[in-house]
This record gives structure tokens, C-alpha cells and sequence, in this order.
């Protein structure tokens, strides 16, 4: 068991790593876009902030450990299938330059292969409802509110000065805001898979299986082992700097053109979003922020500044990712029970 427990491990690192890559145009997609920064300069920019957010706090991986199932019915091929769920549907929304959620992903894998394994009771619905689904709706909301009314009061203060002054300024703010929102993403994407580490650990102790050191196994859900915070930063880290540039076309021009000023506030927005869903412990969509966030920038502008069409056919992704993730995680239970139990 202790070696299924290792290709757990590594499923899951090498899911935060496609994290990284898939989500890092959530960081810098405006930035590079608008000019501010080169692609390779972003991502470096941004792997080092996905890491150091990723080291803050563990209330989201607390909430992936424990409230979805119970470890006593999780086992670790139910683990590996609900990153195998997790992991194609991000490489296929990748590869069609799909900006869509790796938090929804992983969260549908696990009901998936939780449901082929304890039927549908195994779940918990009520903690999918309140810590996935109504903020699926609350944090976008929330996203594009913010960037809306930032913007405008951006607009105002700016109102006098010459163009060539804000487009300056709004350069140097920008760095900054890029920075914060690469810090914000590592603060709740990372934290989502040392939760599935950790749900892995506790349950491979609670079956009263043996074979590994004691610094490696967590006391219980709420105590996530150093160990797997640095493996996590690390993973999301490396993912990150390898880049996005599909997605990166996608949030960074198909949706609406942007300055920098505009990439500041749509920044901001997100995470400012990000942050106060990790503060509470609830696993956010970092893409659907940043998402919402732009468009949010463009309807100040006028609402026919934003690519409907463009952002409807992200919105079907976003919705699609949590069924289909988890019929994908459902079907690779059935395939791995009789080979490993």
C-alpha cells in the first residue's frame, strides 16, 4: 500500500504542477497582454509569488481534507482516480486554450470517484453546495463588482492628467498588481491538492496501513505535514513558470483589449476576491475571478466592450467542469478497483 500511497503522491503533485501551468495566465495573462511585461519575465515573476502564497495559510486544504468525504470511505484509488478525473479535464481545457477552473476539476473528480466507490451518499452535498457552488456564483459576482466600480473610480482620479502620465503609471502599478494576484492564486490553488495529500495520508493511517515515517503522517484532517506545504509550493511553482500561452490568448485579448490601468483594476479585483475566500477556507476559482474581473473592467467602459460570445463559451466550461471531471474520475475508479482494490 505504501507504494499506491507514493503514485498517489505523485498524481497529485504532477496535478498542481498542470495547475500551474493551466492557471498561470490567471497572474498574468493582463500584464503580458498590455505590454507591461514579456511573457517569460511574467511567469518567472509569477512562479515566485505562487510559491510564497502557497506558504501562508492551510484553511483551504483543511476544507478539501475533511469536508467533502469522510477518510474513513476515501481510499487511495479513489485519491488517484479523482486526480485522473482532475487532470484530463484540465489538459483538455488547456489544450483547447479553455480558461476553466482546476479547483472544480479536482473538487468533480473527487465526488466522481467518491460516488463509484460509496454511491451517492458517500458525498457530502451540502459542503459541495455551500463551499463550491454558491461561491461559484458569489466570488465572479464579487469580481466583477469590484473591477466595475474600481475602475471607475480609477477613471475619475485619472480624469486630468495626460495620458501619457497614467499609461506610465498605471505600468509600474500593474507590476504590482500582477504580483499580488500570482500571490493570491498560490494562497488558494495550492492549498487544494495538500488537502488531497493530506486526505490520502489520513486515510492510508486510518486502514491501519504502516511502512512510512511519522513526520510524513498527519495527526488528523486539520494538521497538513509541512512536508506537503513546500512539496505543493513547489509543484504549483514550477507548473506556473512553464507558462500558459493558450490561455493566456484567451484572458488576454479575446475577452476585451486592456491597459494597463484596466489590468490594474481587474487585478485588484481578483485578488482582493481570491484572498478573502482563503481567508475563510473556501477553494475558489481563481479563473472565474480574474474572468469576471476583466469583464467587469470592460462594462465600465460600455457593455459592448466585452467579447460576449467569447465569455458565454467559458461560462459553458465552467459549468461543464465539475459533472464532467467527475464522470471522468467515476469511470477510472472502475478501472483501477480491480487492479489495486
Amino acid at each position: 500500500m505504501v507504494s499506491l500511497l507514493i503514485a498517489v503522491i505523485v498524481a497529485a503533485l504532477i496535478f498542481d504542477y498542470i495547475n500551474g501551468f493551466h492557471d498561470a495566465a490567471n497572474a498574468i495573462a493582463t500584464s503580458v497582454s498590455t505590454g507591461v511585461l514579456p511573457i517569460r519575465t511574467a511567469v518567472i515573476l509569477a512562479a515566485i509569488f505562487n510559491f510564497v502564497g502557497a506558504m501562508t495559510g492551510v484553511k483551504v486544504a483543511q476544507t478539501i481534507a475533511k469536508d467533502f468525504a469522510d477518510p474513513a470511505i476515501v481510499t487511495q484509488t479513489v485519491v488517484l482516480a479523482a486526480l485522473i478525473g482532475a487532470s484530463a479535464w484540465n489538459l483538455i481545457t488547456w489544450w483547447r486554450g479553455i480558461p476553466s477552473s482546476s479547483s472544480h476539476a479536482l473538487i468533480g473528480g473527487l465526488a466522481g470517484a467518491v460516488v463509484a466507490q460509496a454511491g451517492l451518499s458517500g458525498f457530502e452535498w451540502g459542503a459541495l453546495v455551500g463551499k463550491v457552488l454558491v461561491p461559484l456564483i458569489l466570488s465572479p459576482l464579487m469580481g466583477f463588482v469590484i473591477a466595475f466600480f474600481l475602475m471607475i473610480g480609477l477613471l475619475w482620479l485619472v480624469r486630468d492628467s495626460r495620458p501619457a502620465a497614467v499609461h506610465r503609471r498605471s505600468r509600474v502599478m500593474q507590476l504590482v498588481s500582477a504580483s499580488a494576484m500570482a500571490f493570491s492564486h498560490g494562497s488558494n490553488d495550492a492549498q487544494k491538492v495538500m488537502g488531497i495529500i493530506t486526505l490520502a495520508l489520513v486515510s492510508f493511517t486510518a486502514a491501519g496501513h504502516s511502512g512510512l515515517p511519522e513526520w510524513m503522517l498527519p495527526v488528523d484532517a486539520d494538521h497538513i505535514p509541512t512536508w506537503v506545504i513546500v512539496a505543493c509550493a513547489t509543484a504549483i511553482a514550477l507548473g506556473t513558470a512553464a507558462g500558459g500561452k493558450r490561455i493566456i490568448k484567451t484572458m488576454g485579448s479575446k475577452i476585451i483589449r486592456i491597459t494597463p490601468l484596466q489590468g490594474f483594476a481587474a487585478e485588484t479585483a481578483g485578488t482582493a476576491t481570491i484572498l478573502s475566500a482563503s481567508a475563510l477556507g473556501v477553494p475558489v476559482s481563481t479563473t472565474h475571478c480574474i474572468n469576471a474581473a476583466i469583464m467587469g473592467v470592460g462594462a465600465s467602459k460600455r457593455l459592448s466592450a466585452v467579447r460576449w460570445g467569447v465569455a458565454g463559451n467559458m461560462v459553458i466550461a465552467w459549468v461543464l467542469t465539475i459533472p464532467l471531471a467527475a464522470a471522468i474520475a467515476f469511470v477510472a475508479l472502475l478501472i483501477l478497483r480491480p487492479i489495486f482494490g
